[in-house]
């Protein structure tokens, strides 16, 4: 099973303020174990949202809001993607993140495949499985 481990955005990440050296050690560690342990996929964090954008679509229209966007607690300032055996191995993993100080963490099951057989073509199948080798002959994720 896949996850998405979504980690809200605060006032501290929006103003871009960058963690502390503790922080970072004590995150880079945790990540090690996640990776030793076979867990971690992928993990990045965001810049604020003053540097994003959000694109409504309207049929054809297309309308952009630059940000910054007003409710921080509804904003992302990082994710992981872990890979696990079930649910509750990914909150015991989510468990021994090194947060504190009200963070707010969204754990969220990926799709996978299989999930969609009973909507996907053999064709549309195959297209999926070439698609995600050429990503991963890439090294683009």
């Amino acid at each position: 099973m896949k996850f998405m481990v979504i980690v809200k955005a605060d006032a501290d990440s929006e103003a871009g303020v960058m963690p502390g050296e503790a922080v970072i050690t004590a995150m880079t560690r945790y990540n090690e174990e996640l990776v030793q342990a076979g867990v971690m996929l992928a993990a990045d964090g965001l810049h604020p949202s003053a540097r994003g954008l959000r694109m409504r679509f309207s049929g054809k229209q297309r309308t952009i809001t630059d940000g910054p966007f007003a409710e921080a607690k509804e904003l992302i300032a990082g994710y992981w993607i872990w890979q696990v055996r079930s649910r509750e191995e990914a909150i015991e993993w989510l468990k021994r993140a090194p947060f504190d100080g009200g963070t707010e963490i969204e754990l969220r099951q990926i799709f996978e495949m299989e999930d969609f057989a009973e909507h996907m073509s053999p064709e549309l199948r195959a297209q999926e499985v070439s698609q995600r080798e050429r990503i991963a002959r890439t090294g683009r994720h």
